[in-house]
């Protein structure tokens, strides 16, 4: 594996994080679907920005991560930034990197504060998978392939771009390699199920949840699985395979921002900074077991901070599949009483670009509520990468 270099000079800066919202996930084709990922990510921006009492004005950077973003009009961000009513003296970046998004956003508005490009940066990602559009070739000016229409959910985010086979293929390369049997797929997804109905039964959502469309709870939840009922679901990817839509996430629309300033500029405007961003890491691996590359960026980022993984209060990892968040889990030797303790995707939804940002949200809220100290996120990356970041209290 390729080493990269580290900037130390990004660690322990007083960098954080002064607010962190989310909208609802909604199912696919479900309540948040008449919404463009532009205008979700303006309706959560706007609402967000209200609870905090920030003014708008003193947002000056706005990063987002989105990958479906064909027939969206150019840089999501830059549009949702005028669309929210953020100063248009501001600029915007859009970001695709997949799964990781909306995490690598938040490391980009980091530095961007760091190197004094901006004093606020909000930071986060938005997908609308319910409205990925399809396309066609073009053959001329005004000639296009109509005869083979391609969908762009499939295309630009379901499929692996180098062996061209769906993600969940790479899914059933893990159950194989680590020897991962069915019912302990499906035990797994049902225990992140019962943690996120726990979890909405105690409110604990709620400070992180903002209100779009009517919504205001996770349509995607299914608190009335069982194991029976997922046992009986049939194969997703191939005869024989053990990836079923029961030990999967499913696919959804969400958005999710965080506010990224210096420690004094968010005593300025009057909040609490939720975490400071104490490390990040990034790392690439094999396109077809891209989901166990969360554990090689884990082990960076904790050997770059001094660490070890006993040293960290809570995991939130993103849980595109039940193989993978098992994988990562029993590679690390994380207690259970540590991982993902909200339930994950498979439970609260994965939409692609807004996904990092989420489970950074939903970390930093559960932070708070158990007063920890000091807590990762990482996820996956269709391709065969994995990013993490670290936040303390």
């Amino acid at each position: 594996m390729a080493s990269s270099s580290y900037d130390h000079t990004l660690h322990d800066q007083g960098i954080v994080i002064a607010a962190a919202y989310r909208s609802p996930t909604g199912r696919f084709r479900g309540s948040l679907a008449s919404l463009d990922a532009v205008a979700l990510a303006s309706a959560l921006v706007q609402e967000a920005l209200q609870r905090t009492g920030v003014d708008r004005g003193a947002v000056d950077q706005v990063i987002l991560g989105n990958v479906l973003s064909t027939g969206l009009g150019q840089n999501v961000a830059r549009q949702v930034q005028i669309d929210a009513g953020l100063p248009i003296e501001g600029t915007a970046m859009t970001v695709n990197q997949v799964c990781g998004s909306g995490l690598k956003a938040v490391r980009l508005a980091q530095t961007a504060v760091l190197m004094g490009d901006a004093r606020v940066a909000l930071a986060g990602g938005v997908e609308s998978m319910s409205g990925a559009p399809a396309f066609a070739a073009r053959r001329g000016k005004h000639d296009f392939d109509t005869a083979h229409w391609r969908d762009t959910l499939t295309n630009d985010g379901l499929n692996d771009a180098f062996g061209d086979y769906a993600m969940g293929v790479t899914a059933e390369n893990l159950n194989r390699l680590f020897h991962l049997d069915r019912i302990r797929l499906d035990r797994y997804a049902l225990d992140s199920q019962r943690k996120a109905a726990a979890a909405r039964r105690h409110g604990w959502f709620d400070e992180e949840i903002v209100p779009i469309n009517g919504l205001d709870y996770d349509e995607v939840m299914r608190s009335d699985s069982s194991l029976e009922a997922l046992g009986a679901l049939p194969p997703a990817f191939g005869e024989g395979g053990l990836v079923t839509a029961g030990n999967a996430s499913p696919l959804s629309d969400g958005a999710s921002m965080v506010l990224v300033t210096t420690l004094a500029e968010s005593t300025r405007l009057g909040l609490e900074p939720l975490a400071r961003i104490s490390g990040y890491a990034e790392t690439g691996y094999r396109p077809g077991l891209m989901g166990y590359t969360p554990v090689l960026a884990i082990r960076r980022l904790l050997e770059r901070l001094g660490q070890q993984v006993s040293d960290v209060d809570l995991f939130e990892v993103n849980e595109a599949f039940a193989s993978q968040a098992l994988v990562v889990r029993q590679e690390l030797g994380i207690d259970e009483e540590r991982y993902n303790v909200s339930g994950g995707a498979l439970a609260l939804g994965h939409a692609l670009g807004s996904s990092g940002t989420r489970i950074l949200t939903t970390l930093l809220h559960v932070m708070r509520r158990t007063d920890s100290h000091r807590g990762v996120a990482a996820l996956c990356i269709g391709g065969g990468q994995a990013v993490a970041m670290e936040v303390e209290r």
